[in-house]
């Protein structure tokens, strides 16, 4: 039941992306990180990659592209996921009801959808957070989180997550560094309570631009 409500929002969030496309903004983001890691673990068995994405947003409703190399051993060299929402606010919480595909165009037996709602409210100068993401393949797991942030100054950031993916554990810290107001550096400290060489403590150094 609780899937067949999330993929109805879901659906209601994609339908309503699409009526908005007349009118709307688009912005860019490119990288480039030491290690593309993704809930605790490696995406590219502990290589450098590089990703890039494109997001429209028109009022509450937004949707989006991104792509990256990966590494899993298989014949998948990379990853293009799809994404669309709504991000409606009530008070002071500000929610976010979507649909995400990873797609593996060499590889089409991995290829996934997630169905996501989350919710983050202020505290202080920064914020705190949970998400749910409910996968619509009953052969993957759901992935539940909490998380926070917080600036130190204009430039400098804090943030970290707790993550429950069915079979392991992950979390997360690092801070971040806004070199310019498109450019800014992230380096990050990521865990799992799975030993395995690509789960296993690591940092990743990851350098962004936003425009």
């Amino acid at each position: 039941m609780k899937k067949i409500l999330f993929a109805a929002a879901a659906s209601a969030a994609l339908l309503a992306s699409g009526s908005a496309m007349a009118e709307g903004e688009f912005s860019y983001n490119v990288a480039a990180t030491t290690d593309y890691v993704w809930r605790g673990v490696s995406q590219t068995d502990e290589n450098p990659a590089i990703s890039g994405g494109i997001d429209y947003s028109n009022g509450i409703f937004y949707a989006g592209t991104w792509a990256s190399n990966v590494d899993f051993g298989t014949d998948a060299d990379y990853e293009l996921d799809l994404y669309a929402g709504v991000k409606p606010t009530v008070g002071d919480f500000a929610f976010d009801f979507g649909v995400l595909y990873y797609a593996y165009p060499q590889e089409d037996d991995i290829n996934f959808t997630e169905l996501k709602a989350a919710v983050s409210y202020p505290l202080g100068k920064g914020s705190i957070g949970a998400a749910a993401y409910l996968n619509t393949d009953e052969d993957f797991e759901d992935y539940f989180e909490v998380n926070g942030a917080y600036p130190l100054t204009d430039k400098i950031s804090v943030s970290g997550a707790y993550g429950d993916y069915g079979s392991y554990n992950t979390w997360n810290v690092g801070g971040s560094y806004a070199l310019t107001d498109i450019l800014s550096v992230d380096l990050r400290y990521h865990d799992t309570d799975v030993d395995t060489p690509i789960s296993e403590e690591r940092v990743a150094l990851t350098l962004k631009a936003a425009f």
